[in-house]
């Protein structure tokens, strides 16, 4: 008969559950990924602006609808600020994902965004909070940096991001324009331009010889974002022959977007998908921008985006209660 086996090492234990169970800080796990959605409707608000300006129709129930989602971006925010008071390495903890570096770009750039669309009421306390995002959006891209050097190997990859990352300082140009800041957003062009066609000419080069997984090629619709951008302030500083060749970059890559989207979408619906919203709001604005024949191409991108920015944006922000839409972007919790 055989004999029973000895046991050589006693079993692992576990804590004991927690009682009453730990209460969660308040925002703790705010997910960095609301705020590209986020950036998506102020982008189209503010093509909505340039929009009825051309159609010359009465934009009171315009503003009204802007002046209610920039109270939603100011909860955002709020809602961001506590989760990094209660623990400031968690920003971090959420860098090291790809929608933690999305998230905390969009949400620097959404506050320059946010001073260009209060700059026509307030421009003082618009050029306040232009400064705020432009001091912020420094740090992150200083921080990327940082994150970037010391984390692995196989997380320093270029991706579209990073026109996010070390790019978005160009919605400053957004904002300095609408500030009548000439020279600022001239700056911010002629510092933002190299970057881009840097990453750009990295990114096609990766793409030819590796594909993205389908989870990921949603963020292949960033790289319209810069060039979109690059137009508004280009034409807003009387450069029009660098604002129709950046419209030229800019009509390739919808070109390919268009012709490659189902490729892009196989996955199905992610909250990845908040990369749409603000790169065609931008691409809407660009062409609307330049004028003459290119108004109605602006016409049809404002109409695509009128259907489009709002329902992706609430399909993400809906996953925002209940801690979903952290647990499926990886958010940290402070």
């Amino acid at each position: 008969m055989t004999q029973a086996p000895k046991v050589t090492a006693r079993p692992k234990t576990y804590p004991a559950p927690e009682f009453p169970p730990r209460k969660p800080k308040l925002f703790a796990r705010t997910p960095p990924a609301i705020f590209p959605a986020l950036l998506g409707l102020q982008g189209l608000a503010l093509a909505l602006r340039r929009g009825m300006e051309v159609l010359g129709i009465e934009q009171g129930p315009i503003e009204a609808l802007i002046g209610a989602l920039l109270v939603v971006v100011a909860f955002a925010l709020l809602a961001l600020a506590v989760k990094i008071a209660h623990r400031p390495a968690v920003v971090l903890q959420d860098l090291a994902v790809l929608p933690g570096r999305a998230g905390y770009a969009t949400a620097s750039m959404g506050v320059m965004a946010s001073a260009a669309l209060v700059a026509p009421y307030a421009p003082v306390l618009a050029w306040g909070i232009l400064l705020a995002g432009l001091a912020l959006h420094g740090l992150l891209a200083v921080t990327m940096v940082v994150v970037l050097a010391r984390g692995p190997a196989e997380t320093r990859g270029v991706t579209p991001v990073w026109h996010l990352n070390f790019v978005g300082f160009i919605v400053g140009g957004v904002a300095a324009l609408a500030l009548g800041q000439i020279d600022l957003a001239q700056g911010l062009l002629l510092a933002t331009m190299p970057v881009a066609a840097l990453i750009w000419g990295l990114s096609l080069a990766q793409l030819i010889g590796r594909i993205p997984p389908a989870p990921l090629r949603p963020l292949l619709a960033i790289h319209l974002a810069p060039a979109a951008l690059f137009v508004v302030v280009a034409q807003g500083v009387g450069q029009p022959l660098l604002a129709l060749t950046f419209a030229g970059v800019g009509a390739v890559i919808l070109t390919s977007l268009l012709v490659f989207a189902r490729w892009i979408t196989a996955s199905g619906f992610s909250p990845l998908w908040g990369a749409f919203t603000f790169p065609i709001s931008a691409a809407a604005s660009a062409a609307l921008t330049l004028g003459e024949t290119w108004q109605w191409a602006g016409m049809i991108l404002l109409a695509a985006s009128l259907g489009v920015v709002p329902l992706i944006a609430w399909q993400v922000l809906k996953l925002w209660p209940g801690n979903r839409l952290a647990l499926k972007t990886n958010a940290a919790e402070a």
